[in-house]
């Protein structure tokens, strides 16, 4: 089974990701804190991502900390041209595991140098600036500081894009005015769709949507309509979701992470299932 059968986005000349691709989050231990129980699993998985044609990883420096950059690097590095690491600034981990929000200008830049030693690369493909309240909501602070400093370091070579997490309409269109925008990373899935306006207003830019918690993260999806449509179609609730998602806009890239190989295949198998218009009617009204 190939990510490829979602097809592709193109969000620059030099960025084409696949659609299905794949959120390295989880290789850590419990909470996101620590090193993984297996590493040689966690290693064995990124590499199988490579091997199903994803190109498009999902990390970050504070996952672990460190430890996912330096999984990444262990299991892939020397990297294939094809395949885009993006990763997001604006949070460390305290002592405790905690996460604490990070955003003065000259720790954003820290914290891309960070990403580059960790990653062993001169150049990062992508870097989202996280953003939002402490518990993971959108607001409407400005972020032309914060963004302005990464745009800086885009100038200097340093990022060859940049783009948002937990953004709102009104720091997207703040940002475009700053610089030019690939990627928007925000929570969406069948039953949180507060972003259904951004979803189009990115589509109509050549923006690159991609949902976190695609399957609803540390609170998995739990709906008796979705789990009836699974039953029909002879599938997975999580294949039904991230199938959704993938017809829901063309925009779409899905990072859904896993710490198992066969969760992986079944996640990539999601691209290749097919939804009635009778699902896709019931799946609709799910968050309605």
């Amino acid at each position: 089974m190939s990510a490829q059968l979602a097809g592709t986005l193109t969000l620059a000349d030099d960025l084409t990701i696949t659609r299905v691709g794949y959120g390295a989050m989880q290789l850590t231990g419990p909470n996101v804190f620590g090193p993984p129980k297996d590493r040689a699993r966690a290693v064995a998985v990124l590499r199988a991502v490579v091997d199903a044609g994803i190109t498009h990883i999902d990390t970050s420096d504070f996952y672990g900390p460190v430890v996912v950059n330096e999984l990444i690097c262990e299991a892939l590095h020397p990297y294939p041209q094809e395949l885009h690491l993006v990763t997001k600034v604006g949070a460390r981990r305290a002592a405790d595991g905690s996460f604490m929000l990070s955003r003065h200008p000259e720790d954003l830049k820290a914290q891309v140098y960070d990403n580059l030693r960790n990653l062993r690369l001169e150049v990062l493909d992508v870097v989202n600036l996280r953003l939002g309240a402490p518990d993971g909501r959108p607001n409407d602070d400005s972020l032309a500081e914060q963004f302005g400093a990464l745009a800086e370091l885009r100038e200097q070579g340093l990022i060859r894009h940049l783009g948002l997490s937990t953004v709102s309409a009104a720091q997207l269109e703040e940002a475009l005015a700053i610089a030019p925008v690939v990627t928007v990373q925000n929570l969406y899935n069948l039953a949180n769709r507060q972003d259904d306006a951004l979803v189009e207003r990115t589509a109509a830019e050549n923006i690159a949507f991609v949902p976190y918690f695609p399957l609803g993260g540390f609170s998995p999806l739990q709906s008796e309509t979705l789990a009836k449509v699974a039953a029909r179609l002879e599938t997975s609730p999580q294949q039904v979701a991230l199938a959704w998602l993938l017809r829901r806009s063309p925009n779409i890239a899905l990072i859904p992470g896993t710490s198992s190989p066969e969760h992986l295949r079944e996640n990539i198998a999601a691209a290749n299932l097919v939804l009635p218009d009778e699902a896709l009617n019931d799946l609709d009204g799910i968050a309605g």
